[in-house]
């Protein structure tokens, strides 16, 4: 007990002892840190008192003189497109407004006629101070610059008696380089040719060859800047064949490529090469903070060959600053309608469904029904009327099993929990009373590739956009009949679509109207699954454009009224009972199906294996 109690106190000496230390060393520690710093105030006071000030103006203009020096360095023989001013010049055609810049001699930006942003702002490619179309050109021995940061001399514009519009630029060296950069516009189109003309190619150029740097940032035009970037991706034509990257962030073309497209969800930017890309590569970054309205940023080098010659040599191309209008693009470079997203990868099954069916008949009906809110609604009860011979025997089987209920029920309680032996005499009263239990799944197999290609077409279509209909100010896009003061997960977003919830409404009305065609179900999670699919509806379609929602609104709407009048005025209950009933009292001279052999033995298998584990 006595050594307990002094080992103790030892150990308490010992902690005593420890905590003076620290403190102790904390103390001189701190002592000799202040006097540190008080050295260090010092001996910064003392050098700070020594620097003499410095005239701003006076470090402006040597910071101007050093800048000019280097690009006059740069610039080499081309001296004097080394320092400018830069000058706009703007053309413009019956479907755009393009205004060009001296600096680097290229287009600055384009504003659309014909679109207005949701603020009723015009809708205006390009114009972000980031943006740029250069390429390097050798200026003198060991010294290159960038055409972008040079200033051209502009001639002035010229109108053909076709009411074509040309704009050129030149700057030329004191040896008798060249370079000279002509624009033509066209009447009433969207596509402007881009015509780089070289002399003394051999020498401004390293290898024949034409490295362009295109820097290309997108910025928000539609109501959700969120819906817009998932929207956004690059396309582009290689060797003939269109692709495009949206989950990945970079392509390197390693064949000949004809354009490459920085599109948004309704207009795209696209650079044309007329004799083609030999090899590049593309990096491209959707912007990551919803609060910013820049979607992506586009990175291209693209590498042009151009052969070696002191004359003038052209190297072509063509720009496009235009919507994603799919009979516009068709006119454009091979490929370029595929830019308007009708269906892809997994998807591409549904792209026939909409060039040869959907589209068509949207067009045909918005040609007399200028509302498109009920054109859609006519589009609707068009492929309705397509698919009802499949989907009436669905429909008829479907009230059939209504009529079977009650006979299910009486099986449901009398097996209990032996599911094999309910499931077997389940598919003897289908069969006697003349029911395919398979023809419910049509409507669900129909709805797939019908859902997917007017997923694809109406988030696609631009002729949507602006359109407004009931409480929709804007088809293309969702509704909102109620903005909240957060924002809700998983999808939903910070606002309520009315159109949404009349499709969720109807599609758990038709789960309900359904529950009543099936046998009372035990199983909990089978019980509340007709609940489920409705509840998921809600968070995907929230943000999905109107035009989509107010589709599957008069979808169910008709589905609903099909299947009451078709269990109401058309389904004779009595008559399907007494057939039951023949058919009972006839002897069963007819086989059974190869499917329905099969099932039986599965459910034969299956009950004696849960015999046995009894």
């Amino acid at each position: 007990m006595k050594a307990d109690k002094n080992t103790i106190i030892g150990m308490v000496l010992l902690a005593i002892l420890f905590f003076g230390y620290f403190y102790f060393s904390n103390q001189q520690q701190q002592y000799f840190a202040a006097q540190k710093k008080k050295e260090t105030d010092s001996l910064d006071w003392v050098k700070a008192a020594n620097i003499k000030l410095i005239d701003p103006v006076v470090a402006k203009a040597d910071s101007l003189r050093r800048d000019s020096a280097a690009k006059i360095g740069a610039a080499g023989s081309f001296t004097t497109a080394a320092i400018g001013a830069e000058k706009l010049t703007v053309l413009e055609n019956e479907v755009m407004k393009v205004t060009f810049s001296n600096k680097g001699g290229i287009v600055k930006h384009v504003q659309l006629k014909q679109y207005k942003t949701p603020e009723g702002q015009p809708v205006i490619l390009g114009g972000n101070e980031n943006n740029s179309i250069s390429y390097n050109i050798n200026t003198a021995a060991n010294a290159s610059a960038a055409v972008g940061k040079l200033y051209f001399a502009e001639v002035l514009p010229k109108v053909a008696a076709n009411g074509e519009q040309t704009l050129t630029y030149q700057i030329a060296s004191a040896n008798g380089q060249a370079i000279t950069h002509s624009f033509v516009i066209k009447p009433n189109d969207y596509l402007i040719d881009w015509n780089v003309t070289l002399t003394g190619g051999n020498q401004l150029l390293s290898n024949g060859t034409m490295n362009i740097d295109w820097k290309w940032e997108t910025d928000q035009l539609e109501k959700s800047n969120i819906y817009e970037r998932q929207m956004s991706n690059i396309c582009f034509s290689e060797e003939g064949s269109f692709d495009y990257i949206s989950s990945k962030s970079e392509h390197k073309f390693e064949k000949p490529a004809q354009w490459l497209s920085v599109v948004q969800q309704f207009f795209n930017t696209t650079l044309i090469a007329k004799n083609n890309f030999a090899e590049g590569q593309v990096q491209w970054q959707r912007a990551t903070a919803d609060t910013i309205k820049t979607l992506a940023t586009t990175t291209a080098n693209l590498r042009v060959k151009v052969p070696a010659s002191n004359a003038a040599v052209v190297v072509p191309f063509q720009l496009y600053f235009g919507p994603n209008d799919y009979q516009i693009l068709k006119k454009q470079a091979p490929n370029m309608d595929q830019i308007v997203n009708l269906g892809r990868d997994v998807y591409a099954f549904v792209r026939p469904i909409n060039k040869l069916v959907i589209m068509p008949v949207f067009n045909f009906l918005t040609d007399f029904v200028k509302n498109f809110g009920w054109a859609i609604m006519l589009l609707t009860i068009f492929i309705r009327l397509i698919t009802s011979p499949l989907m009436y025997s669905s429909y008829v089987s479907g009230a059939k099993m209504k009529v079977l209920r009650p006979e299910l029920d009486v099986l449901k309680k009398k097996f209990g929990e032996d599911q094999q032996g309910f499931a077997m005499e389940q598919m003897k009263l289908f069969r006697e009373a003349g029911v395919n239990p398979a023809a419910g799944c049509i409507p669900a197999l129909l709805q797939i590739p019908i859902f997917f290609a007017l997923y694809s077409f109406f988030n696609s279509n631009i002729s949507l956009r602006g359109q407004a209909f009931l409480w929709s100010h804007d088809l293309s896009s969702y509704d909102v009949v109620a903005k909240l003061p957060f924002s809700i997960p998983l999808g939903f977003g910070d606002h309520i679509s009315l159109f949404t919830i009349t499709a969720v409404l109807t599609s758990f009305a038709i789960s309900l109207y359904n529950m009543g065609n099936t046998p009372t179900q035990d199983n909990p999670a089978m019980k509340y699954m007709p609940y489920i699919f409705p509840f998921m509806m809600l968070f995907f379609f929230n943000r999905l454009p109107s035009a989509l929602t107010w589709y599957y609104t008069v979808s169910n709407s008709i589905t609903l009224l099909l299947q009451f009048v078709i269990q109401t005025y058309i389904i004779d209950h009595d008559k399907i009972l007494a057939k039951m009933q023949e058919n009972r009292s006839k002897p069963k001279l007819k086989t059974k199906s190869k499917w329905q052999e099969k099932y039986e033995q599965m459910l034969e298998s299956q009950k004696k294996i849960q015999n046995l584990k009894k």
